[in-house]
């Protein structure tokens, strides 16, 4: 693990336990600003920080999958400075950034309407994925410009259009068929959370993997995305690590 976190607290973890995919809502960096008398954007350019130390502690941990919920299709609808600058994070964050994805063997995946966003943007992305594609670590996937309810609507017009051409029989569409159509199914096995964080306490999904988080534990914590680190994210693994998952059957005696 790199020296960001407690040896003690690694030392808990069932190494062969470890969820395969993680996924974030990283929510609170507004009222991190706000809580220091700063403008919210201080606490996204923050919260850009925190993004670097968690996807570098995921990596460690042997986590093949972390999604994080960069920018939903609702947030079109908040102050344009604010939007204007949360379009502007990615362009610097991948700046930075890359060098130490691809020196730790990480790959960036982006899963929503990419078309949608801005011209640099959407290049920053798109070089950002090319940058990282020969990479065979785990996986950063960023939500960006998503929303489950969209997804799911696409999905279904993808199938039914395929129905429509006489291309797939509508008695084979089954949950495989409708996962294949999805955002998420670039990511193969781990398309589906095994564990789903919120931050900053809020107990709420957002229009989030509503049809991927089926069977993930949920945790909600109270500590602000600015101030969520490698420790919390390990403290959260070991939660989950003592719960036990049935999918909807009983344990055996």
């Amino acid at each position: 693990m790199n020296k960001e976190v407690d040896e003690e607290l690694v030392n808990q973890i069932d190494s062969e336990n470890i969820p395969n995919h993680v996924a974030v809502i990283m929510d609170g960096n507004g009222r991190w600003a706000q809580k220091r008398h700063l403008p919210r954007v201080a606490g996204h350019k923050e919260g850009m920080q925190t993004v670097k130390k968690v996807a570098i502690a995921a990596s460690n941990l042997g986590i093949k999958v972390l999604t994080l919920y960069a920018f939903s299709t609702e947030n079109w609808k908040r102050p344009d400075k604010e939007v204007n600058f949360l379009m502007k994070l990615p362009v610097t964050f991948f700046g930075d950034f890359v060098p130490d994805l691809i020196k730790n063997n990480v790959r960036v995946q982006v899963m929503g309407d990419v078309d949608q966003l801005p011209k640099a943007t959407k290049k920053a992305v798109a070089d950002a994925i090319s940058q990282t594609s020969e990479c065979t670590g785990m996986i950063l996937n960023f939500a960006l410009n998503y929303g489950s309810r969209l997804e799911i609507v696409d999905a279904v017009k993808e199938i039914a259009n395929l129905a429509k051409r006489g291309q797939l029989d509508v008695d084979s569409i089954d949950e495989d068929v409708v996962s294949h159509h999805l955002m998420s199914a670039p990511l193969g096995q781990y398309a589906d959370p095994d564990l789903l964080i919120r931050t900053s306490g809020e107990e709420r999904i957002s229009n989030f993997l509503l049809w991927q988080i089926a069977y993930s534990e949920l945790a909600f914590v109270d500590t602000l995305w600015p101030d969520f680190d490698g420790d919390t994210l390990i403290k959260e693994v070991i939660e989950y690590q003592g719960r036990h998952r049935r999918f909807g059957g009983l344990e055996s005696e």
